[in-house]
């Protein structure tokens, strides 16, 4: 059964901006869009770049190490040289906790 896990304040990722948590053995990352929050793996499945220290350009991320983009909405790869799609993470503010259903 999935459970909800709080990983963040909302007052921590400004809009436009992301932050990376460890929840367990898995590294998220976690976006702010217009006061929409969305969270994916943080590691780029071509080379292992942290997806939360990429540029973000509406609902898109580039990885800061080669360049591979990635929907932040669904994990999606949207271009090369990624492989392969990063994990997506259902968001759920309650209150200014930002929770993640793992």
């Amino acid at each position: 059964m999935p459970e909800f896990v709080k990983v963040a304040k909302t007052s921590d990722i400004a809009p436009g901006d992301a932050k990376a948590v460890d929840v367990g053995a898995r590294r998220i990352a976690i976006f702010n869009i217009e006061g929409t929050y969305h969270a994916i793996g943080d590691t780029c499945t071509h080379r292992g770049g942290p997806l939360s220290e990429g540029m973000i350009v509406g609902t898109e991320v580039t990885c800061p190490w080669h360049g591979a983009v990635f929907d932040v909405t669904t994990g999606s790869v949207l271009g090369a040289p990624a492989p392969q799609d990063v994990a997506h993470y259902p968001v759920w503010i309650d209150g200014d906790d930002i929770e993640l259903e793992l």
